[in-house]
């Protein structure tokens, strides 16, 4: 007999609420079976949320959901190029050639190039317009470790020069720039960046140039990625940077979650109507980091990321953040909503994070239906990341954060739930907690951290917000209202 969806969602519920509340008593056998069950229990409560979730892409506006990819009427193999799938022949030239042919056939619908079941060593090399890169089953692409390979290009305008030194940058992977109508996708093929020998020359400072994404595309539109697994990236995993239209659906990434220094798993660059869905990230950076650029260098280019959903996700990340927006986010955040995410053995689950001579801004950021599993901070804002491209910033260039809502929050074994730590140059504004119940492992005081920041709690919060909040029943009726929006209650002990 197969249950509804409701009952069958109830039922995986009901299981997960009791491994919540009785963690030493276990029905999993294996660490696989229970990551298994995190996956399928989130994918479970997805459905329950969503009964009652914002319809439609974007938080604000009408912008519908999108219609999946057109078919391409042309499809080549790798094989057709010369590739060899060994592992150790270099493949480089084979991608080369299929997307050329691809790029002659823009104005007759593109092309698809296949990857079969087989281990394609390459070098980076670029996309074309009106492309699919299909990976099939047991087809993994291998990044050539040797930077010699990997070319040089031209610092990001938003950042001023490399990220991690100066001047040039290493090229990602896979990349693509100007281009339109885009798919990665596949029956969940790999690519594999090999990181491990650049993450080891990265922490012994051999390398001079800053290190390359595993897929990057910049100036583009209307970008699927979908149904693969990327994983072991030597640096950022997935960067879309300044694109619009761009839909990441059923993706793993992967990396060690310790000593795989800076492997963001998805890093929104200044990119506009933005879906994230139904993803599995663990990794040893932030799983998501939103971005719109570095100081001088970002607030002078002046591009946003905004519309942007995020949802259905499980991510893991013992070093950073499950999602954060910032710490480079000098053109602005806004218009953002985080629903429907697990986050599990984490440093911390959602964060914030900038610093005067940022400017900008971070508003309309809306997180709702978040689970928090063994997680030593739930929430972060912090107003004092110092971390800037040099000494030419303005220390005067305040960022502004304010219309920050988290509702329906859950959680178990987390040390902090929340800490907001604004300053008297940067306040945070307008933030609201409704219906919070998370369970705690440190019983001390003040452990949900307030620093100059004023919002209101609606409903039942626990633990307590600070007296910075003023405090509403389930009616929305002002029960109590805030002592002092600027007493600084911030325990970096706990």
């Amino acid at each position: 007999m197969v249950e509804s969806t409701e009952q069958g969602g109830r039922g995986i519920l009901g299981l997960f609420q009791f491994q919540l509340l009785h963690p030493k008593t276990t029905p999993f056998a294996s660490h696989k079976t229970l990551l298994a069950f995190l996956w399928v229990a989130t994918l479970a409560s997805v459905l329950l949320w969503q009964r009652t979730t914002i319809s439609g892409f974007l938080v604000q506006g009408g912008v519908p959901v999108r219609a999946p990819p057109k078919l391409r009427p042309v499809v080549f193999c790798l094989t057709e190029f010369g590739g060899v799938g060994d592992g150790v022949t270099l493949n480089t030239e084979a991608f080369e050639r299929g997307v050329g042919a691809i790029s002659k056939l823009g104005d007759k619908g593109g092309g698809q190039l296949n990857v079969p079941p087989g281990r394609w060593l390459t070098a980076p090399f670029n996309l074309t317009s009106h492309m699919t890169l299909f990976l099939a089953r047991d087809s993994v692409i291998l990044a050539v470790q040797d930077e010699k390979y990997w070319p040089l290009m031209p610092a990001l305008p938003s950042y001023g020069y490399g990220r991690e030194h100066p001047g040039p940058r290493y090229s990602s992977l896979i990349h693509g720039q100007n281009l339109r109508d885009v798919v990665i996708t596949g029956h969940n093929g790999t690519i594999n960046g090999q990181g491990q020998t650049w993450w080891t020359k990265y922490r012994q400072k051999l390398l001079n140039h800053t290190r390359g994404p595993l897929v990057q595309i910049l100036w583009s539109s209307n970008i699927v990625i979908s149904n693969i697994t990327l994983r072991d990236s030597p640096f950022w995993t997935l960067h879309p940077y300044d694109c619009k239209n761009v839909t990441v659906k059923n993706v793993t990434i992967l990396a060690p979650v310790s000593h795989a220094p800076n492997t963001d798993g998805i890093d929104p660059d200044s990119c506009e109507d933005m879906l994230i869905e139904d993803c599995y990230i663990s990794v040893g950076d932030d799983a998501i980091a939103i971005k719109s650029g570095w100081d001088q260098y970002g607030i002078t280019y002046g591009r946003p990321s905004k519309n942007i959903v995020i949802r259905n996700l499980v991510v893991r990340s013992n070093v950073s953040a499950g999602i954060s927006i910032g710490s480079e986010m000098s053109g602005g955040v806004s218009n953002v909503l985080v629903e429907n995410i697990l986050v599990w053995e984490s440093r911390r689950a959602m964060r914030i994070k900038t610093a005067p001579g940022r400017g900008g801004y971070v508003r309309q950021i809306t997180y709702k239906n978040l689970m928090f599993k063994n997680v030593r901070v739930g929430i972060v804002i912090k107003t004092d990341y110092n971390e800037h491209p040099g000494t030419g910033y303005d220390p005067r260039a305040l960022p502004i954060l304010r219309d920050i809502s988290f509702i329906n929050i859950r959680g178990q074994g987390v040390r902090v739930p929340v800490r907001i730590q604004g300053s008297e140059q940067i306040p945070v504004r307008n933030v609201t907690f409704q219906d919070m119940k998370i369970g705690i492992t440190y019983k001390k005081k003040h452990i949900f951290q307030c620093a100059f920041v004023q919002g209101q709690a609606i409903g039942t919060i626990f633990p307590s917000p600070c007296d910075s909040f003023d405090r509403y029943n389930e009616q929305g009726q002002l029960v109590k209202h805030a002592a002092s929006q600027n007493v600084t209650d911030i325990d970096y002990e706990i």
